[in-house]
């Protein structure tokens, strides 16, 4: 009788997985930014060092400084204590910068939203002359203003010197807000009109949600250009009290026979620098959408 040929058992063991490979394009999409991660990187490295090589330099032990032994917060003490004392430096820098923002945004929003929503004869023409103030240089200006703000009886005020820092700044601000309401689509003017908004109205109601990053933009440039300026209040300010914190820096490099207190000064240098680098990490995203708002118009 034949023997009858039963089949080998099944393997019923589980399969070890496959190594997992990259897909391609994963990989090329890798190499293609492994460039722009290193440049990016680099750029960080170059802007970044300067503010922390201040930061260390400021409590580290330096001749000539209240910090010549071992690392501590002399030279901070040093910076407060300097004639009226840094906090009264810092309200003024806060006042000006708060003043010029607050000039800038509210004549640059509506400098822009007439521009870019209305028609009216020269519009173009003042819009050029407008911008043509970039090409002056501020400091020619500087005194025919400082004559010009004794006649109002503004001269050697913090008030003065914010409607200067304003002035310097209008002029960019409404070109940006002007691409930040040109972005929006005019439907949402329309509409807005059909529900019964004045221009105005549209513009508190509608318009303003939409050209919020261009303001961010436009309030962190005048921010930043008031809170660092030397020249300004250099000339514009004489009264000490009244000085902002950059001027008070300046000042107080040189002391006795001209020695330079390098320790002071990069203390001065970091409590400038860290409103700037925490303002502009909150408000990155908005900075960056502002300026990218007339790339696209809607």
């Amino acid at each position: 009788m034949a023997q009858l040929l039963t089949p080998p058992p099944l393997d019923t063991s589980p399969l070890e997985p496959l190594p997992e490979s990259t897909p391609p394009r994963r990989r090329r999409g890798g190499v293609v930014r492994t460039p722009g991660w290193v440049l990016t990187g680099g750029l960080a490295v170059v802007f970044a060092f300067p503010l922390l090589w201040a930061t260390v330099a400021s409590v580290s032990p330096q001749a000539g400084s209240a910090q010549n032994d071992g690392w501590g917060l002399a030279n901070y003490r040093t910076l407060a204590d300097y004639q009226d004392g840094v906090w009264q430096y810092l309200l003024n820098s806060t006042i000006v910068s708060g003043l010029t923002v607050l000039f800038t945004l509210t004549i640059s929003l509506l400098g822009g939203y007439a521009f870019a929503r209305f028609r009216f004869p020269g519009k173009n023409v003042l819009f050029l002359a407008t911008l043509g103030i970039l090409m002056v240089p501020y400091a020619t200006l500087l005194i025919p203003l400082y004559v010009l703000l004794n006649d109002l009886g503004l001269g050697n005020s913090l008030l003065g010197l914010a409607l200067v820092m304003t002035l310097f700044q209008l002029p960019f601000a409404t070109f940006l807000m002007r691409i930040s309401f040109e972005s929006v689509p005019r439907e949402l003017d329309e509409a807005a009109q059909v529900d019964g908004c004045g221009p105005l109205a549209a513009l508190r109601h509608v318009l303003l949600p939409a050209v919020r990053p261009g303001m961010i933009t436009v309030g962190l440039f005048a921010f930043l250009a008031a809170w660092n300026d030397f020249i300004t209040p250099l000339i514009l300010i004489t009264d000490s009290a009244k000085s902002p914190l950059p001027l008070a820096v300046a000042n107080m490099r040189q002391q006795v026979m001209g020695v330079v207190d390098y320790g002071a000064t990069e203390a001065g240098v970091v409590v400038l620098a860290v409103p700037c680098v925490f303002l502009f990490i909150v408000l990155q995203r908005h900075y960056v959408r502002g300026f990218m708002s007339g790339a696209v118009k809607g």
